[in-house]
């Protein structure tokens, strides 16, 4: 039986992966839950699974937790997610709280010798080079969650010693993949959280809508797979059946297809190497009758060319993005912005905050925290 600790519990990815532990009672042990805000989820899933230890980011006192879950040690803030990370009894650590702060709560649980299960794209766009060589150190391979770097991950394992030539990182295009370049400037909140194929929280969802969530994809794959962006290719596929694929030396390529449902990669994520079964049924080829690929417009969605530009920067560039999309997308959230504000506010932060370095923990929060004041200051 493998124990797991899960960061962000309530959250799409955690209650997934919560689905999982529950079809296979006799092969995992849930020893500790972590939630932001939502109390009342966070407690029916103590309550089912009886972790030894949870916490609530936005802070919890003991007169606030139920009597019949008082078995269970509650914490609050920064402390819960180190606790759960490094602390608790947990043979793998599923990461899948949204942000920055995930690449503390990686670094953590790597440290303390735990397999990481990685749903959290920020840890290696923010801090990629740190993560991968404390994984190195520590001899515990980083196993990813997306269903993209998940479906890359998958097709190595039929490499068979034959060379990776290049990464086709699919992806759906949005809900605007249609439309205007205007017209996506000026979409509102209700359209940019409409996604086609996947059901996912708001901040992700309007990635995906402005193709942010691509740009980071290409610069987790990045160092995933320790691949130059020359050789990762975003290639738009509506249908999300083809969920990304590898270009072999040989001329070979080698695809994972299946249904848009994440149960598949965090399935795989928890069991690797083996399989199990997740609930999730094959995609009906004959019903769907064809696969569309698609060549992305990088003037409809400049997110694709800046993400290729800031790892080319290098230093702290990828952080000065992803922490000025997050709080570019947080003001659009809240109607403060134009969705291609977006755009023009994240160009604006890199343009100023070029020439910083991210040696270091410390120097790559400050570089997000000096990328989100920019955002603010509009």
């Amino acid at each position: 039986m493998k124990t797991i600790s899960i960061l962000g519990s309530t959250g799409s990815i955690g209650t997934q992966a919560l689905d999982i532990c529950r079809r296979h009672p006799e092969e995992y042990r849930v020893t500790a839950l972590t939630a932001k805000s939502n109390r009342e989820k966070l407690f029916d899933q103590v309550r089912e699974f009886r972790p030894e230890m949870a916490g609530l980011l936005d802070g919890i006192r003991a007169e606030e937790v139920p009597e019949d879950l008082r078995f269970c040690r509650w914490m609050s803030g920064k402390e819960a997610l180190r606790a759960a990370a490094a602390e608790t009894e947990a043979d793998m650590v599923l990461v899948s709280i949204v942000g920055i702060a995930g690449l503390q709560s990686v670094m953590d649980a790597l440290d303390a010798g735990r397999q990481v299960l990685l749903a959290n794209k920020e840890a290696l766009v923010t801090g990629g080079h740190l993560v991968m060589e404390k994984a190195k150190e520590k001899g515990l391979p980083i196993l990813p969650v997306d269903s993209e770097h998940s479906a890359i991950f998958q097709c190595l394992q039929g490499a068979g010693g034959n060379r990776p030539e290049k990464i086709l990182l699919t992806a759906s295009g949005g809900p605007f993949r249609t439309w205007e370049k205007e017209k996506i400037r000026s979409a509102t909140r209700a359209q940019a959280l409409k996604h086609p194929n996947w059901d996912m929280g708001a901040k992700i969802t309007v990635d995906s809508a402005s193709m942010f969530n691509k740009g980071l994809e290409i610069m987790e794959a990045r160092w995933l797979f320790d691949m130059p962006e020359s050789r990762i290719q975003v290639v738009v596929h509506p249908e999300s059946i083809v969920h990304s694929a590898i270009v072999f030396e040989d001329g070979a390529v080698i695809a994972q297809l299946g249904a848009p449902d994440m149960r598949v990669p965090i399935g795989y994520a928890m069991s690797y190497p083996r399989r199990r079964s997740t609930g999730v049924r094959e995609p009906d080829l004959f019903q769907l009758g064809k696969l569309t690929f698609e060549e992305p417009d990088e003037e409809k969605f400049p997110s694709l060319r800046m993400a290729k530009e800031a790892l080319r920067a290098g230093g702290a560039a990828c952080t000065v993005l992803n922490g000025a999309n997050e709080e570019a997308v947080a003001r659009f959230l809240r109607d403060e912005i134009a969705f291609g504000d977006i755009y023009d506010l994240v160009a604006r932060a890199l343009d100023r905050l070029s020439g910083l370095t991210a040696g270091s923990l410390e120097e790559i929060f400050e570089a997000d925290r000096l990328a989100r004041e920019v955002v603010r200051k509009r």
